[in-house]
């Protein structure tokens, strides 16, 4: 595996009321590593990450624990935690999961949503097409993340995506490499033509536009693992 011994970076977040010190490291590391501020291959210090949370290392340790049993961090001894290189094995397991699940809301979507919910899908549409000519798609992760959600949530399985979003962790990783390695980024347009199958109600083509959306990292794979080869596991 490439070592990286480098300074701990995670991006501020505000812990929950009620949230465990567990938890709370958890969501911080998780979001760290999918958006590559713990890249791939980069060395995790408990005293560092401890230091910068707030927290004593009893609750981050059971957090990379957490984070070992999903196979994205690994642990050497007398040498330390690393963030686990990306396996395409894994990254295809885990889209496989998501788009079973995504399919199958998409449907419901097309039978449930109101014209208000219909109106907050393609507000959120714009949204990320303004975020995209004015930030660049660096900036489409959360809001595509969004978009997802309000989806499960007109659908009425919320608890779904918590349990999926928990679980992706590794086609995560690759979706945000994907936003600076594609040139041509689709996320936008598919969302859009999403969007206009559901108010349709058609869901044999939502569907299949679902499958095509989830699927784009098979096309994109080459520029991705171009731009970022440091990071892949050899196979």
């Amino acid at each position: 595996m490439v070592r990286h011994q480098e300074e701990v970076r995670v991006h501020y977040m505000e812990r929950k009321a009620n949230e465990s010190g567990r938890d709370y490291a958890l969501r911080v590391l998780r979001g760290s590593i999918i958006r590559l501020e713990l890249a791939p291959g980069s060395r995790i210090s408990e005293n560092e990450l401890s230091a910068k949370l707030g927290l004593s290392r009893t609750p981050v340790r059971e957090a990379l624990q957490e984070l070992v049993k999903e196979k994205v961090v690994e642990v050497y001894p007398q040498r330390g935690s690393f963030v686990s290189l990306i396996d395409y094995d894994l990254v295809e397991e885990t889209r496989w999961m998501r788009n079973v699940l995504e399919c199958a809301v998409i449907r419901l979507v097309c039978r449930l949503a109101t014209d208000p919910q219909l109106e907050q899908l393609e507000q959120s549409v714009k949204l990320q097409q303004f975020t995209l000519e004015t930030f660049g798609p660096e900036r489409l992760m959360e809001q595509d993340d969004a978009f997802h959600r309000q989806l499960f949530t007109i659908a009425n399985r919320t608890q779904s995506y918590e349990v999926m979003t928990g679980l992706t962790i590794h086609f995560d990783r690759v979706r945000s490499m994907a936003l600076s390695a594609v040139k041509d980024i689709r996320l936008v347009e598919d969302h859009a033509a999403i969007v206009q199958a559901v108010r349709a109600r058609d869901e044999q083509r939502a569907e299949e536009l679902m499958d095509q959306h989830l699927n784009r990292y098979r096309i994109d794979r080459e520029a991705i693992c171009g731009q970022y080869a440091q990071y892949m596991k050899k196979v």
